[in-house]
């Protein structure tokens, strides 16, 4: 959208616009496998902590450790990041957001 003045409002916008046409651009398998990623954590995390609930007894601590290792990823990903396994690494990450929003919602329909 263009406007007369460059506001602050009319450069956030024009700035969300371009985010947005990045991410929509590029081959279009690179957009589906990150879909794909995140839906995969997803529902990597509703049934792993419903199952370790039901071998350990206990699902706080299960979602607990889970979470732990999503977060050793993070640690692990700071420290060997190249570029030539960039892509790699974002899948890692949908696949971490999607497990984690999983286990949060988890713990919103148990009440904990």
């Amino acid at each position: 959208m263009s406007s007369l003045q460059q506001t602050r409002l009319s450069r956030v916008q024009n700035r969300f616009g371009r985010s947005l046409e990045e991410g929509f651009a590029g081959p279009w398998w690179r957009r589906s496998l990150l879909i794909i990623s995140l839906l995969g954590g997803f529902l990597l995390g509703s049934s792993l902590t419903e199952h370790l609930a039901n071998a350990v007894g206990f699902r706080t601590i299960s979602a607990l450790t889970t979470l732990i290792a999503c977060e050793l990823l993070v640690l692990l990903r700071r420290r060997v990041v190249t570029s030539p396994m960039a892509f790699q690494w974002r899948l890692l990450d949908h696949l971490r957001i999607g497990f984690v929003y999983a286990v949060v919602l988890e713990a919103f329909k148990v009440g904990s």
